[in-house]
């Protein structure tokens, strides 16, 4: 993978890192939905600012990548991410994954992502319950997606040498779809403490992982 990024004009530049641009690239859809949302904010967008600032301090955005690809181990495919933004608060540095969702779900659960077992995905799940703090077997009704999405922004702070990580759902949903597969998922952490609307967990690590699901203005859904 490239490690070198140039700056965006605007969100059609977002599309090309897209798997599927034809497909994916649509008004109303998540993809184009972020894209439009956080070109237009300069910065965070507003409602994931006010979701993170309490529970992390005031934020500054330093950069936002689209569609990033976190490496994990047990095979070829990467966690990506639709924004990773790595922001700078007035104590450190966070590292923190986006997860866009309009009316998609979340992708298979683990026991549907299971049904074909492999050494592969036995080494992926060990990992990512290793990078999570989790030391009992994921419910097999848990979102997969939300695992690894939710490993990539820990990996990431190892990477940068940040003091904390965050996993936030950006849902453009008028009904908040799938907000229950967030809400179960959240639930496997111990230790955690509500901030606000976001909730605070101190990995067994020690570092402070932050998850949250931010309310997106419904206007990009037209953008």
């Amino acid at each position: 993978m490239n490690k070198i990024y140039v700056p965006t004009t605007g969100p059609d530049d977002w599309r090309r890192f897209l798997a599927k641009p034809d497909l994916h690239w649509a008004v109303g859809y998540s993809a184009r939905t972020l894209a439009s949302n956080w070109e237009s904010a300069k910065g965070l967008p507003r409602e994931v600012d006010e979701l993170l600032t309490p529970a992390l301090g005031p934020l500054e955005l330093l950069l936002a990548i689209p569609e990033h690809q976190v490496p994990l181990p047990g095979g070829r495919a990467a966690s990506q991410c639709d924004v990773f933004a790595l922001l700078r608060s007035p104590a450190t540095l966070i590292t923190c994954a986006i997860e866009g969702k309009v009316d998609e779900p979340f992708g298979p659960t683990v026991g549907e992502w299971f049904a074909e077992d492999s050494p592969g995905k036995r080494q992926r799940m060990a990992y990512l319950c290793e990078v999570l703090g989790f030391t009992q077997p994921v419910e097999p009704t848990v979102r997969y997606q939300l695992l690894h999405r939710t490993a990539s922004a820990i990996v990431e702070a190892r990477r940068f040498n940040a003091g904390a990580a965050a996993m936030v759902v950006h849902s453009f949903s008028p009904t908040h779809r799938w907000r229950s597969d967030f809400e179960a998922f959240s639930s496997l952490f111990e230790n955690q403490q509500k901030v606000g609307a976001a909730r605070m967990v101190t990995l067994p690590s020690g570092l402070p992982l932050c998850l949250g699901w931010a309310v997106g203005d419904p206007t990009f859904l037209a953008a």
